[in-house]
This record gives structure tokens, C-alpha cells and sequence, in this order.
């Protein structure tokens, strides 16, 4: 059954049965209305072009993500539909979806436009609708033509004339969705077809004419002067010999559209783009077809897998297991984009880029801070090729300026909310919150400081609930929306846009991935554990709105008495440690047009849980561990600017540090009683006057050769390519003779095995020896039991990302 709440609204909203359009009775309202509230949808048109597919293509996106079975029929009748609409429907039928294609054989004509809507209701319908008359999809025909369409309505009983009516015309829908001159939707049958549309296209006035008079445009996007400059410094970082670069552009400024107009200006022919969110990948998609309205693109997710697409778009957690990456050669692709990732994810992209060898990898992230992207940085070989921040994206005129209100949040105590794992406890956070009190000072709050549009993000599904019924009761046009709310995502969107709303009460859906233009008020009302999820919810309203006016972005903060509410400050005033926090906060420095009103009592809050955080390294693990919302990596830590040195001093290693703080985690204790020596003077303290011992342990963790032992050939030939991918350090560490050495030539593995294998497989002054050669191949002197293999991969990569990231830091200052 599909998940529906069955107090919905009725499929309908009018009483009036025929809809004659015109600009003062659209069609759209009604199929909207329609979409969102039924759990079986059947579309017959004879065209469809891409400006009304967008009005419908939300609704109908949202409607599959309930499991609403929808089916859409649509022809190549005198080849009017758009080739580039037919590429968006794909894209809808990748996520469930059945799209058709009546051939028009014989001079036959297809000249439907039907669009039936049924709600079943435990097995039975509860209600159904068709709406039949002269309406494709377009723009102009579903919102300002003169296009006359009859509603007609399922009555019960079953055998009521009306519903025999209505039984009749799903009948006739199901004939012609079937007939055999229909076919599947295939992006082969597109590629044929835009042959003969554009043929068709240069002979037709009638194409023409309907493409304009809809709204047609042949401009191709062009880049921004952010993402001109990107480009530029893209492209000579290739020139320079990198193969990967991480990019930083804050929230808003474009970061998808730079890779599909980097992916253009590399000529790539196959690219994969891997994140690990839905939303994202939708986005991209639609965002490379755009730009490339004649490409291939696909889907490869836990449902879809169009692995034979031209332009895949792939979520991390399935691509990234063996199994599927096995489907593809490891050069399968030019150009590869990573996505701003998880902390918890990173284990998998570092398992699909060690497999993957494209011409060039781009990693993409919206944090400025050096501590927060070290994850992906350390990806990206440590080559950062361009880096914008919200600052810089408000003064050149991309994103409005804000006006920041932090207010206390003086009825809950959070010091007396249970803190486990980096986040509250939730159930006790949604006990604190539901309260009169608690929604009262909101609501004074947010009434005086409000604009005109305002996204407010909640903790739960019954916080926003309770939010909205309190704000409804005190006259404010507001609703709820999450996964399985009554009012579905999209209509809340629209009605806020026209106005017909004030304020959506949210929880976990407007975070990333969705363009808000219009919303110009922030309404936080829950805590956000980390300092990229408050910029990712900031970033919602720094979009330019030229349709509503907006001059500026009011965030109105709610902020607690607990040190996981520093990351506010932190990420508005670009400060990295608690030292530099505490002098911004008394002397802020903004972006002019910027404004940040902090109440005094907050200030004075936040000031007391800065003095009360020590500087000892356990304080700064515990510190970095509240602001990220995970526990550090090594790089993390060392980029945080706390004095690496220190960690030593009061601990024999990091892994020490770490297993001190992660008491309960049993298996990294179980490691370290094994593993300890060879973790410490084998990789965190091993002396490194070149980065060559850091590159091999790069290609062993990618050859996964602590569970095989690689050949001496296979290891020297993937450590050319992970030095490669260093192009500053390849030129600089190797003798000049060896430059034009290419991987698989002798000289290579000669020189390899002299400096750094040699130095692996012989006694240290301290007569310890980590690895052999035996039978030609390069073996750990130790066993990892099987069961902590994976593990000890993770601890192992983590320290050669700590040592490349401070010998490139090192290089650098010299």
C-alpha cells in the first residue's frame, strides 16, 4: 500500500466541472491538487514540451517517492514533444514511473489529453477523477491558453453510472497505453527520434510557433564570474599535471553547474557524479541534461542501475560495493565528481576512487574551514584548486546579505539533555520542546523580526506539528511538511511562493539539494550538530530572488546553554578554534550589509562555555568531536591548528588519544593491543625526508594488500600512479632521469625498490621490520585476524592522510 495519510484533502478543489483556462481558471491548480493526494496516476497527451513538464515534474517526483503508480503516455504525432522532455521524463521513470510512446504509423493521429486520478483506500477506491479535454503539457495550455477540459468524478457505488463511467474511461486509457503501436520510453528511441525532430523542426512553422509562443529557449547556460574564475584555475591545474582538485564554493554559488560546465570545457565523454543523497543526484542530473539536452544520463542507486549511460549519476552506497564497481572498467570514466560527503561515508569513496582511474577527479564541498573538508581534501590529493566563501559570494553580488538574531532559548535546559554520540537525545529534545512557553517566546520572536516567507527547521515530526498548530492558532498561515505529511512538499513550496503561506515548519527535508529562491527568513528552532548542517540550512536563503525582491536573508536563531551551539558563531565569524571565537565575538567582522545582533545574555553564555573548555588535547578531541558531529580523523585534528606535537606529549600516539575518548569501542582497543607499534613507528612517527613511504602505503591500502600481498611489479606500478596524482611532488621528490618514467618500465621498479620498499623491508635502528618480500610479493611481517581487517584498513588510511597532508603542509612553508 502506499504510505498515504488518509485524511487527506480531496483530489479535487472545485465544485465546477469544466475548466476553461484562460489565465483565470487553470488546469495546473487542479492536476497538482490531483497528484499530490492520489495513489494511481494516468496521463495521456499528444505532446509534451519542457515548460509545462517542469510545473508537473515536483508533484509528479514527490508522488514516487510515496509509491504512487503513475503512467504516462505521450506521441510523435507531426513530432512536436520536445526530445529534451522526453530525457526528463527518463528521469522519472528511472525512479518508478512507466513512460510510453504512441508511434504514429500509417498517418494515424494521437490527439489525447486525459488526466485520470485515483485514491484507493485499503484495497477499494475512495476516489477518483479524469480530466479530459483539449490540455497538453505545456505551459501555455496548463496555465494561460484557452483550453477548455471536463472533470469527470468516480461515484460510489461500483455500479453507479457514474463509476461505470469513470470505469470505462480507465478502460480506454489502459487500451491505448497498451496498443501496439505504443513503446517503451528509451533514451535509443530519443536519440532516433530527435533526428527526425530536428528535421522536422527546420520544415515546421507549426513547431516553431508552438515552441515560442510556449516560452522556448535555445540559450545555452553560461557561468557565473565565480565559476569563470573556477574554470580557469580548473583548467591549469590539469595543465600542471593534477589529477584530482577540490573545489569550495559556498551554498548557493553554483557548485553543480561548475562540474557540468567543467565536464564541457574537458570534452569528457563518460562521467560519473557520486554523492550520497537522492536529492543531490536529481539535481545534477537534471543540471548536466541541461547543458547537454542531447546527453545520455542515468541513475545507479539501490532501484536503478543504467550503468550503460553516458552521464551516471550514482549514489556512493551502492556504487561503491565491489560488486558494482566490478560492472565497469576502472577507466570507464573521463571525469569523476564527488559530492560534499558524510563523514560516515568516507570509507566507500575512498573504495570507488582507489578503484576508478579517470583523466580527472573533482571533489566539491560548501565548508570553507580547513578542519571540516579535510576528509575530502585528503581525496583530493590535497590539491585545493579554488576556494569562494559565503563572504565572498555576498560582496560579488551571488547571495544576499543576512541579518542574524541570536536570541537564548531560555526555557530548556540542555545541560540536562542527554548528549550521546555528538547529538542530543531526541526523545528527551522533543519532550523540551513541544511546550507552551517554549513556542510562545518563538512565536514573539519570530512576529517581530519575520519577513515575508520563513522556513523554520524543526526536530521531529510532532515538534513541527505542534509548531504549526500553534502558530495556526494565532492566525499565521502555516504548515507542517516531512516525509508522510498531509501537505506534501511541493505544494508547500508553491503556496509559499504565491504568498498564500507565511511560514513551513520542516524537518529534514529542505537541508540540501532544493532551491528555495524565495524564502527570505530562517526559523531555527532545533539544535544542528554540526557546523556544515547550519551553513547547509543558512544556505537555503542566500539565494538571489528576483521574482520577490528580496534584499536580505533574516535568520532568527534559538541558542541553547551548550557548547554544540558554538558551531553558530564559529561558521558565521569563519573562526577555527575557541581562542579566535572568543575575540570575534567581542569585535565581529562581517561582510558589509551583514549583520549579526546577538542577545547580550547569549554573548555572555557562550563566552562562559568557552572559558570553561581546557586545551589539553583530550579538551580539543572533545571540542572538534561537539562541532563536526563525529569523532576527528588524524587530518581533521591537525588542520584544526591545535599543535600536533602536543598529542604526543601527553599520549604515546593518536590512536592512544582517540582510544582514551572512545572508551566503548572495543574493536579499536582489540587493534591497538595487536597493532599498536607498527600504527605509531610504522607510519605516524616513521621518519619521511620524501613522501615516497606515504605513496606506497597509498597504493598497498588500494590494492587492499594487507588481505593480498601485492607483487613488487603491481605495487611500484599503482605507487607511479598514486604519485602521479602529485604532479608538485613527483616533479620536486624524483631525480630528474626518473621523470619520464613510465609505470610498467624497469628503471621504475628498480628505483622503487630501493627507496621506499628496501626501507620497509629491512630493520629499523630499533631492529623492527614491518613488511618482507616473499615469493617476489611485499607481505606484512604481522597478521590482521579477518575480522578486523576492514577496520584496520580505515586506522591505516587514516594516518597516511594525516602524513601526506602534513608533508604537503611542510613543502608548502618551505
Amino acid at each position: 500500500m502506499t504510505n498515504l495519510d488518509y485524511a487527506t484533502p480531496s483530489l479535487t478543489q472545485s465544485e465546477h466541472k469544466l475548466i476553461t483556462g484562460g489565465g483565470s481558471d487553470p488546469l495546473l491548480p487542479q492536476l497538482i491538487q490531483a497528484i499530490n493526494h492520489a495513489t494511481q496516476i494516468d496521463i495521456a497527451v499528444s505532446f509534451i514540451q519542457p515548460s509545462g513538464l517542469e510545473l508537473l515534474f515536483t508533484p509528479l517526483l514527490d508522488a514516487l517517492e510515496r509509491n504512487v503508480a503513475i503512467n504516462i503516455l505521450t506521441s510523435d504525432y507531426l513530432a512536436i514533444t520536445s526530445p529534451f522532455a522526453l530525457r526528463r521524463l527518463m528521469q522519472l521513470q528511472e525512479r518508478g514511473a512507466q513512460c510510453r510512446i504512441f508511434e504514429c504509423q500509417d498517418s494515424n493521429s494521437f490527439h489525447m489529453k486525459s488526466y485520470i486520478f485515483v485514491r484507493m483506500h485499503q484495497g477499494e477506491m475512495a476516489e477518483g477523477c479524469a480530466f479530459i479535454g483539449s490540455n497538453n503539457i505545456s505551459r501555455t495550455a496548463l496555465l494561460d491558453g484557452h483550453e477548455w477540459t471536463l472533470r469527470h468524478d468516480y461515484m460510489p457505488p461500483a455500479n453507479s453510472p457514474a463509476a461505470q463511467d469513470f470505469a470505462h474511461i480507465q478502460a480506454q486509457f489502459l487500451a491505448i497505453f497498451q496498443h501496439p503501436y505504443t513503446q517503451p520510453l528509451s533514451r535509443t528511441w530519443i536519440d532516433d527520434y530527435q533526428i527526425r525532430h530536428e528535421q522536422t523542426k527546420i520544415h515546421s512553422r507549426l513547431i516553431k510557433v508552438i515552441w515560442e509562443d510556449d516560452g522556448g529557449t535555445t540559450d545555452t547556460p553560461t557561468p557565473n564570474s565565480i565559476q569563470e574564475l573556477a574554470l580557469a584555475a580548473l583548467a591549469n591545474t590539469r595543465k600542471a599535471g593534477f589529477k584530482r582538485g577540490l573545489v569550495v564554493l559556498a551554498t548557493g554559488m553554483g557548485k553543480t553547474w561548475l562540474a557540468a560546465f567543467d565536464a564541457r570545457q574537458m570534452h569528457a565523454k563518460r562521467v560519473l557524479f557520486v554523492a550520497h543523497r537522492e536529492e543531490i543526484l536529481l539535481q545534477a542530473e537534471e543540471t548536466f541534461l541541461r547543458l547537454n539536452p542531447h546527453a545520455h544520463t542515468g541513475l545507479y542507486n539501490g532501484n536503478q542501475k543504467n550503468g550503460d549511460a553516458d552521464y551516471l549519476f550514482a549514489s556512493v552506497s551502492t556504487l561503491g560495493q565491489d560488486a558494482h564497481l566490478q560492472r565497469f572498467a576502472p577507466d570507464h570514466f573521463d571525469y569523476i565528481v564527488v559530492d560534499e560527503f558524510h563523514h560516515a561515508s568516507a570509507q566507500t569513496y575512498q573504495a570507488l576512487l582507489a578503484y576508478f582511474t579517470p583523466t580527472f577527479l573533482l571533489g566539491l564541498t560548501a565548508t570553507p574551514e580547513r578542519t571540516d573538508r579535510a576528509d575530502i581534501l585528503s581525496l583530493c590529493d590535497n590539491n585545493l584548486v579554488y576556494s569562494r566563501d559565503l563572504q565572498f559570494g555576498i560582496n560579488a553580488g551571488i547571495l544576499v546579505p543576512f541579518t542574524y538574531y541570536g536570541i537564548r532559548d531560555e526555557s530548556v535546559d540542555y545541560q540536562e539533555i542527554p548528549w550521546r554520540n555528538g547529538k542530543f537525545d531526541p526523545v528527551k529534545l522533543e519532550n523540551q520542546f513541544a511546550t507552551e512557553r517554549r513556542a510562545k517566546h518563538i512565536f514573539n520572536h519570530w512576529y517581530a523580526k519575520k519577513q515575508q516567507r520563513t522556513l523554520a527547521f524543526c526536530v521531529s515530526k510532532s515538534h513541527a506539528n505542534y509548531m504549526d498548530a500553534y502558530f495556526k492558532r494565532h492566525g499565521i498561515r502555516s504548515c507542517a511538511v516531512y516525509s508522510d505529511s498531509t501537505v506534501r512538499r511541493n505544494e508547500a513550496l508553491q503556496r509559499l511562493n504565491n504568498g498564500e503561506l507565511d511560514i513551513i515548519f520542516s524537518v529534514d527535508l529542505f537541508n540540501e539539494g532544493t532551491d528555495l529562491p524565495a524564502i527570505d527568513t530562517i526559523l531555527m528552532i532545533r539544535p544542528t550538530e554540526s557546523k556544515i548542517l547550519f551553513l547547509q540550512q543558512l544556505g537555503r536563503g542566500l539565494r538571489l530572488s528576483p521574482a520577490s525582491n528580496k534584499t536580505q536573508l533574516v535568520v532568527i536563531d534559538f541558542v541553547g546553554n551548550h557548547a554544540a551551539f558554538l558551531n553558530r558563531p564559529a561558521a558565521l565569524l569563519g573562526t577555527r578554534n575557541f581562542q579566535q571565537l572568543k575575540k570575534a565575538l567581542c569585535e565581529p567582522t562581517l561582510t558589509p550589509g551583514c549583520f549579526v545582533n546577538f542577545d547580550p545574555v547569549v554573548i555572555k553564555l557562550w563566552l562562559a562555555l568557552i572559558e570553561a573548555k581546557g586545551f589539553t588535547a583530550s579538551e580539543h578531541y572533545a571540542e572538534l568531536t561537539e562541532q563536526l558531529g563525529h569523532r576527528p580523523t588524524a587530518t581533521e585534528f591537525y588542520q584544526s591548528e591545535y599543535p600536533f606535537s602536543k598529542v604526543r606529549q601527553q599520549y604515546r600516539s593518536w590512536f592512544d588519544l582517540v582510544a582514551q575518548q572512545e572508551s566503548s569501542d572495543d574493536e579499536l582497543h582489540q587493534i591497538l593491543a595487536q597493532h599498536h607499534d607498527f600504527l605509531l613507528k610504522g607510519i605516524e612517527m616513521t621518519a619521511m625526508s620524501k613522501c615516497f613511504k606515504a605513496i606506497l602505503l597509498q597504493a598497498l591500502l588500494e590494492l587492499d594488500g594487507f588481505n593480498t600481498p601485492p607483487t613488487l611489479s603491481a605495487l611500484s606500478i599503482r605507487s607511479h600512479r598514486v604519485l602521479s596524482r602529485h604532479p608538485d611532488l613527483k616533479s620536486t621528490e624524483l631525480p630528474e632521469k626518473m621523470h619520464s618514467v613510465e609505470a610498467k618500465d624497469s628503471a621504475w621498479l628498480t628505483y622503487w625498490k630501493g627507496n621506499p620498499i628496501k626501507a620497509f623491508t629491512h630493520a629499523n635502528a630499533s631492529g623492527e621490520q614491518w613488511f618482507t618480500v616473499q615469493d617476489d610479493r611485499f607481505v606484512p611481517t604481522f597478521s590482521v585476524e579477518h575480522q578486523h581487517t576492514e577496520r584496520f584498513h580505515q586506522l591505516v588510511q587514516e594516518l597516511v592522510d594525516l602524513r601526506l597532508a602534513q608533508y604537503v603542509e611542510r613543502r608548502v612553508e618551505q
